[in-house]
């Protein structure tokens, strides 16, 4: 893994260098602050004092390293992906008091993320010790147990990776930019059917209502999975330390990059290919060939422009802006006769919404909007 972003996450020891520190994904301050009456008291051992301070994976080479961070990126991409389009599917439905199907997944995302971000148990053992240091309540302890834990590739992966794609910032915009335009997908009106006009003013609150109902509860969200992460502090497991260096770091070289090279092989020849309509492609399989693109280059982007401003994501908030904006071309592509739309143009009708879903979908996240909204 590329050293900037170790050394990044290192600078949030020094409360000096806090300030300064890149404000990512991976490197936001939690949610919770670390005060006594939120947290329960961490017990400290005589061992402590000889728990190294540097995480294990250090011993790892760094070629490896890389690919391992890759590896559960691809992975959980495509993973995040299949949530945000099944959770969208799902709450799409006859009489659905809300009709913007990527709420649900912003929400959800959100509330792992917190999950994840304030947990102190999952990756306790990535201390390299065979009894890994229980952190106490001293802040600084406190510190450097975190910033380990945001150096480990698999907690990159279920981060960046899932809580990443499983949020989408283009798709929020786009249901914003629906509204406005009463153009809603209303599940309640029979297929074709024209959605009623209205006064201007009415689809102005239409826009102000999907702005605040979606950053409001993503960010509820994002701060109840901190605290849902320190109520189960008790009953939250360890993962291994063996499990994770021989099994899980190994396994998802050969799964994350097979998976990905098998959806290729799907969009190519898809299962219902012989049959009069296709709609593999078109719903999900496309979207999983496009997902790790925006997954890996949204990662890169960060580690490159985050640094550049300490208080300000921004290589996440450029990648952000640029998906948006690839999302509007789709968009306006897909009713162009002959491309997206018409007799045809299934095909193309089918990658530009692989496009939206999942290079679009998986480039942009709603995380940075919440985590710098908790941040500020």
């Amino acid at each position: 893994m590329p050293t900037s972003s170790t050394s990044a996450s290192l600078n949030a020891l020094d409360p000096e260098k806090r300030t300064q520190s890149p404000l990512s994904e991976t490197t936001a301050p939690q949610p919770v602050e670390p005060t006594p009456r939120q947290r329960s008291q961490w017990q400290t051992t005589p061992a402590d004092t000889d728990a190294p301070t540097t995480p294990h994976h250090d011993r790892i080479p760094k070629p490896l390293l890389h690919l391992y961070t890759t590896s559960y990126l691809i992975f959980f991409s495509i993973l995040g992906t299949l949530a945000r389009l099944g959770l969208q599917s799902l709450t799409f439905y006859t009489g659905a008091p809300i009709t913007t199907g990527v709420l649900w997944a912003n929400v959800s995302g959100s509330l792992i993320m917190g999950f994840l971000s304030e947990d102190k148990n999952l990756f306790r053992e990535e201390w390299g010790t065979s009894s890994p240091p229980s952190p106490s309540s001293d802040p600084e302890h406190i510190k450097k147990h975190k910033a380990v834990k945001k150096t480990i590739p698999l907690y990159i992966g279920l981060t960046t990776g899932f809580c990443g794609c499983f949020t989408s910032f283009s798709s929020f915009i786009r249901d914003v930019f629906l509204a406005l335009a009463n153009a809603l997908p209303d599940p309640s009106l029979p297929s074709g059917a024209d959605i009623a006009s209205r006064n201007g003013g009415y689809s102005f609150m239409a826009l102000l209502a999907v702005i605040l109902v979606t950053v409001s509860l993503s960010l509820s969200a994002l701060i109840f999975g901190a605290h849902l992460a320190l109520a189960l502090e008790r009953f939250t497991p360890i993962v291994p330390f063996v499990l994770t260096r021989r099994v899980l770091d190994r396994g998802v070289v050969v799964l994350g990059w097979g998976c990905w090279l098998g959806a290729v092989f799907l969009a190519i020849w898809p299962p219902d290919r012989h049959e009069e309509t296709e709609v593999w492609r078109g719903r999900v399989v496309f979207a999983l060939v496009f997902a790790p693109l925006g997954c890996l280059l949204r990662f890169y982007v960060s580690l490159m422009l985050n640094a550049r401003i300490a208080a300000f994501p921004l290589g996440t908030f450029v990648v952000n802006m640029f998906g948006t904006a690839v999302e509007g071309m789709c968009f306006d592509l897909q009713h162009v006769g002959g491309l997206g739309a018409g007799a045809g143009s299934l095909a193309g009708c089918q990658v530009l919404q692989g496009v939206m879903d999942g290079f679009c979908g998986s480039i942009t996240t709603v995380m940075w909007a919440v985590g710098l909204g908790c941040w500020l």
